[in-house]
């Protein structure tokens, strides 16, 4: 009998050693981040994976298992190797192609193959795929082809002869087969404990890339599938939600009566809402970033308020959009957009501005139902929403739709002719991967660095051409810009892991005539959040902020310095005193800006941050 038995066991083992490669593979394309590494941690990390490994490849055997044993109890019931052959080699195509695609994912967004990504991409496929078209492709597709045929080599050295079955009473062989199922099940589940496997398992060090290196990328995109409706359960509670309440009350809009400084100079201005794609903190000089990438920016924040602590909610243009507009924070895992019952319940600033007697706009240079954009404006008080099918067919060249100066442009034909006051907002889409322009580069395509500065410079300029051309309009004199970020970048530095809080910073500017004189120039260095937009406008304006419960008024000397990101690992909390991040898988603060702060006062602010992503996620439930 053992000699029936031993095949599959070699075909099982086969998978793990398959899981094994691409983990090497994973930390040689990575070397550059994960090096230098101990002889101990490289060993942890294959140690430390390897009980996923087991379970992953347990659940490719389950269908060979079967046929095994329906063939084992039903001799006359032939079936050829060449199934398992076909079934193994489609598998390994699978294997390879996800690799490949985590490969690239992990470079962008800091985390293994989720199934967002897979869902974005059966959803939106086009966009999806000129999103990574700047992405490189040989290599992983060369290691694709590397892992297939080894793949493809060690299957064909199990299954070149034929599995002897051997005569066995059947009364052993129902035993026998009910007792590999229950070892099946064990592996899968990855044994008898309480806890079924799980990544936070995989977790053994405070890097969190060797974390993710000993992740298995097929076993956590099954398991993210499996759990991606998250419509139902909780799964940040840490706590019971009054007490979640309790602590996060400092640091959210409490309704009591606002007394912000008030820098306006009209009482009812028309308002533009600039969103830049991708426009990062790191290209903006005064805010320490590179000198000479947005020099249209530097000469509007010169006559402008300047924000310049500001952390966006997340990593992503839809949950980006949210927070701007709704000032509802991300929701790590889900995006509140992408679910229309839910999404149309949100506040949204629109329909504060059309409720006051604004004309409203949205526009967009690309499809406008991307994301469920259009659905969201539409149901939230914006009157007209115009995207690249308002375009001259030759004017939508880039792969996203039309380049932003155009868009700009489209833009002040519009509100010239829109009735007054207008809230009009305006998504840009250049800065985005992969990086097309109208013209040659500024700072080359030698490198994605080089490209993203010269798509920021373009839009950069495209921004400064528009306020230009705005100042010639009759409406400009009566005219607040609002100007900021969809969300950060790891680009142009290259050094800023998904958990660190500066990938998170972006710039937050008001520009225009309607901004008092003495205010003019002003920089508020207040820490705040992409959320607190919403609020800071509206009592600019004097409306109510009551339905924004996330979104706090910046200009208020009362509003506590506070922000908050989230992304599908974990969550950061920046205040004045320290900024740490906390993994959510390996339950752990994987980043303190201050390493002498006392941990009482670390371990105090990550139970904000617990209190404040619990309470995010139970509100998006309740939607």
């Amino acid at each position: 009998m053992l000699k029936t038995l031993y095949p599959l066991v070699k075909f099982y083992l086969i998978w793990i050693a398959i899981f094994i490669i691409e983990r090497l593979i994973f930390i040689g394309y990575f070397y550059a981040k994960i090096f230098p590494i101990s002889p101990r941690e490289f060993l942890l990390t294959f140690l430390f994976g390897l009980r996923m490994d087991a379970s992953m490849a347990a659940y490719i055997c389950a269908l060979p298992l079967l046929f095994f044993i329906i063939q084992w109890l039903i001799p006359n019931l032939k079936i050829s190797s060449k199934v398992l052959k076909i079934y193994s080699f489609i598998l390994l195509i699978i294997c390879g192609l996800l690799m490949a695609v985590n490969l690239n994912i992990y470079q962008e967004w800091g985390t293994k193959l989720p199934y967002r990504a897979i869902s974005t991409f059966l959803e939106y496929p086009y966009q999806a795929l000129i999103s990574s078209s700047s992405s490189p492709l040989l290599i992983p597709f060369l290691l694709l082809l590397a892992l297939f045929f080894i793949g493809r080599y060690l299957v064909n050295q199990v299954l070149k002869h034929p599995i002897k079955l051997q005569s066995i009473k059947w009364y052993i062989k129902a035993p026998v087969s009910l007792l590999l199922i229950g070892v099946l099940f064990l592996l899968i589940r990855s044994g008898w404990q309480t806890t079924p496997l799980n990544p936070s398992m995989a977790y053994f060090s405070t890097r969190p890339i060797l974390n993710h290196a000993a992740v298995n990328t097929e076993w956590n995109l099954l398991s993210d599938f499996l759990h991606s409706k998250g419509d139902y359960k909780n799964p940040y509670l840490y706590m019971d939600d009054s007490t979640a309440q309790v602590k996060i009350q400092p640091y959210i809009n409490t309704s009591l009566p606002s007394n912000p400084v008030k820098i306006l100079n009209q009482p009812k201005p028309n308002v533009v809402l600039i969103v830049l794609e991708s426009f990062t903190s790191d290209l903006i000089e005064s805010l320490g970033g590179e000198a000479g990438i947005a020099p249209g920016f530097e000469k509007l924040i010169q006559d402008g308020v300047l924000f310049t602590n500001i952390y966006s909610a997340s990593d992503r243009t839809d949950k980006g959009i949210i927070a701007t507009m709704s000032g509802f924070p991300s929701q790590a895992t889900q995006s509140i957009i992408k679910n229309v019952n839910k999404l149309e319940k949100l506040p949204g600033i629109g329909q504060e501005f059309l409720e006051n007697g604004y004309s409203t706009s949205f526009v967009h240079g690309g499809e406008s139902e991307f994301y469920n954009f259009k659905s969201y404006m539409l149901s939230h008080g914006i009157e007209k929403v115009i995207d690249q099918y308002d375009f001259p067919l030759k004017d939508v060249q880039s792969k996203w739709g039309a380049f932003d100066h155009l868009t700009f442009q489209k833009q002040i034909e519009y509100l010239n002719e829109s009735p007054q006051p207008f809230f009009s907002t305006l998504l840009t889409l250049s800065n985005h991967e992969p990086f097309d322009l109208p013209g040659p580069p500024k700072y080359g395509s030698d490198s994605q660095a080089n490209l993203f500065r010269s798509t920021a410079f373009y839009t950069d300029s495209a921004l400064y051409s528009f306020i230009n051309k705005a100042k010639q309009t009759n409406w400009y004199k009566n005219t607040l810009f609002v100007i900021i970020a969809d969300h950060g970048h790891r680009l142009p530095l290259d050094k800023w892991d998904s958990f660190h809080p500066n990938r998170y910073r972006i710039p937050f500017l008001l520009y225009g005539n309607v901004i008092k004189e003495e205010f003019r120039g002003e920089k508020i260095d207040k820490i705040g959040n992409q959320t607190d937009l919403v609020s800071t406008l509206l009592h600019q304006l004097n409306i109510s902020s009551k339905p924004y419960y996330w979104s706090k008024d910046l200009l208020d000397p009362n509003t506590a310095p506070f922000a908050f990101f989230s992304y599908d690992n974990g969550f950061g909390v920046i205040t004045p005193e320290q900024s740490l991040t906390f993994d959510n898988v390996g339950k752990d603060i994987i980043y303190l800006k201050d390493q002498n702060i006392k941990d009482s006062v670390n371990q105090q602010l990550k139970t904000i941050g617990q209190a404040y992503l619990q309470e995010v996620y139970r509100q998006y439930l309740a939607y």
